[in-house]
């Protein structure tokens, strides 16, 4: 299938890793121009020169901190410069946790996940509403439907709130917005969290890892890859359809019924 992202500019924030890296290289592959955003700048250049060099597509890194307004400013006027524009924003930049988020790290999730997702869509969409197409895609995650951590939850739900709000208000000016739900999903953060809690719990990481993927309806933890497959048909034109609502990329949780 085409996703008709030929010519289309993307901006991929928390793109130097994991899901952002995996985004990054599936929109490359379909040949849209692809700026990703980390805060290290020799990480995040490195990681675009081999994903230039990967896909033959134009890949450039661009170092910013979603969590500063300043930086937010100069990250989408660099991005203009290097492409010509962005037609597509997947906000994932968050602090990772090596494990549960204390409470005192509410004010900090919020800024930089909640707060830093608004700040980049709010600098990048008006050129997209000028041109009347665009495309937001939020990552957020699986634990704005369960318990288990206050903040991992107020976060998450915050993002899908947003996700919404914003959906209504660009959807008639040409810009769909969604948020994406990853479950479990093996990446970097991933792998060394399945051995922290296999180390604890003295058993061995092949354990922690199969009684995860027992809660998973596919029987298996889902791939960075393929979470970035549907994102980048979120990112495409044909995904018009599909406008505000949560896509969760978990591999089916077991269990609940969500309507």
């Amino acid at each position: 299938m085409d996703l008709q992202l030929a010519g289309r500019n993307a901006l991929v924030t928390g793109g130097s890793r994991g899901i952002g890296l995996a985004i990054g290289r599936a929109l490359a592959r379909e040949g849209a121009g692809v700026a990703l955003v980390g805060r290290d700048p020799v990480t995040v250049k490195e990681r675009a020169d081999e994903l230039a060099g990967e896909t033959g597509a134009r890949v450039v890194g661009i170092a910013a901190d979603t969590g500063d307004d300043a930086s937010v400013a100069a990250m989408a006027a660099e991005a203009g410069r290097l492409l010509g524009g962005v037609d597509i924003l997947v906000n994932n930049a968050a602090t990772s946790s090596p494990g549960a988020f204390p409470e005192d790290a509410l004010e900090e999730q919020i800024n930089v996940k909640v707060r830093g997702y608004l700040r980049t869509t709010r600098a990048l969409t008006p050129a997209m509403a000028e041109r009347g197409w665009g495309r937001v895609i939020n990552i957020a995650g699986l634990a704005a439907r369960g318990t288990g951590s206050v903040v991992g939850s107020v976060r998450n739900v915050a993002v899908a709130a947003m996700s919404k709000n914003l959906a209504d208000e660009l959807g008639a000016r040409g810009i769909n917005v969604t948020v994406v739900h990853p479950g479990m999903t093996r990446t970097e953060t991933q792998r060394a969290s399945i051995a922290r809690q296999a180390a604890a719990r003295g058993v061995s990481s092949e354990q922690v890892e199969r009684e995860f993927a027992a809660s998973v309806s596919i029987g298996r933890i889902v791939e960075a890859d393929e979470v970035a497959s549907v994102v980048a048909f979120l990112a495409s034109p044909l995904s018009v359809a599909m406008n505000g609502d949560p896509v969760i990329v978990s591999g089916g949780a077991r269990g609940a019924i969500h309507y």
